[in-house]
């Protein structure tokens, strides 16, 4: 169902057609809370608690996918493919072939499961009595990102690994004990670093090489270690930022240079937990518990000014995404646990 979304938003947002921050639809799903989306040009993909992703087409009802894999806790889309995270630790891969939804298999593929079990090297020890291959997650699979330029995907888990695909063969080339806790956020940053935030507190940045056709990740740095957990991470395009936000209600960012990564300052705008990011430009969007999206312009020194607050949602706002739709214009989608998908028009 679609309709009309003109409820009340705050004095920062204009529900006229050519303003800056604009409510322009909002979409509704019976099935249950939204916890992850995506968008490519006029199709979205939404994911819920009740093992589903819905495909909306100009934001109405088009097409889905339906799992037994439990709640889809993350999308991520790269040339046609569609990557699910479920919560039984399996990544799915899926595309719409004549606007059909086709399911293209699993990663890891079942092939490369069984070569692997054959080897007792490549098990590793999950807990006290259980073992499996290094090159499946045996949790929850909680985010994930792609690196388009060299044809990867990072996955991030609750089993407190990062996993790196090469996605033209599907094969897990590296798992990284990351944390000590859930990872709850991964970012492929343009060039060679990736950033992870997990539940234990803290921020890591890492460096990737690869040898041959394989890849190595080294740890560079710890940039934050707090108690409160990490729960999202953003970057600005072309790697000159990154931002953290954290249960605690805060973003923090950090200043990314060749090598060398500073820490920048802290966004106060939520007073509970940050769920998620989005950055476009020079615009950053902070969703939280307390059911708003602070939108943050980064101007010159690094200095940033919360130029809106997006409201309208009747629960926690869980995932965010942006899709251009014009020169420094975009269209942003907002998931909630109420069950809907909100649709707003963002301007620098």
């Amino acid at each position: 169902m679609m309709n009309d979304f003109n409820s009340s938003i705050s004095n920062s947002v204009s529900s006229t057609p050519n303003a800056k921050w604009a409510s322009i639809g909002s979409i509704f799903r019976e099935e249950g809370h939204i916890y992850s989306l995506a968008a490519a040009g006029n199709m979205l993909y939404t994911g819920s608690e009740c093992n589903s992703v819905r495909v909306w087409k100009n934001m109405k009802a088009f097409s889905g996918f339906k799992s037994t894999s439990g709640m889809v806790k993350a999308i991520v889309l790269l040339n046609g493919k569609i990557f699910t995270g479920h919560q039984d630790g399996k990544i799915r891969v899926w595309t719409l072939f004549d606007d059909k939804p086709t399911r293209l298999g699993y990663l890891p593929k079942t092939k490369h499961l069984l070569l692997k079990s054959l080897s007792p090297k490549s098990y590793v020890k999950v807990k006290r009595n259980r073992n499996v291959p290094w090159i499946k997650h045996y949790d929850a699979v909680s985010c994930m990102s792609v690196d388009e330029y060299h044809g990867l995907l990072y996955s991030g888990s609750w089993d407190k690994t990062l996993k790196i695909w090469r996605i033209s063969d599907s094969k897990c080339l590296e798992s990284v004990a990351a944390h000590d806790d859930a990872v709850n956020s991964v970012m492929a940053a343009p060039g060679e670093m990736v950033f992870t935030g997990s539940a234990d507190g803290t921020l890591k940045a890492w460096r990737r090489e690869f040898v041959g056709r394989r890849t190595e990740h080294f740890l560079e740095g710890v940039l934050m270690n707090q108690e409160h957990a990490v729960t999202a991470v953003a970057g600005v395009g072309g790697g000159g930022a990154v931002y953290a936000g954290s249960s605690d209600g805060l973003v923090r960012f950090w200043e990314v240079g060749k090598r060398m990564v500073a820490c920048g300052g802290v966004l106060r705008g939520h007073k509970v937990a940050v769920l998620c990011l989005v950055a476009v430009g020079r615009l950053v969007m902070s969703g939280s518990a307390d059911k708003s999206i602070c939108v943050w312009r980064r101007g010159s020194g690094g200095v940033h000014e919360c130029v809106a607050v997006l409201r309208g949602h009747g629960g926690p706002v869980k995932c965010l995404a942006a899709e251009e739709e014009g020169r420094r214009r975009w269209i942003v989608y907002s998931g909630s646990l109420d069950k809907s998908v909100k649709v707003w028009r963002v301007s620098e």
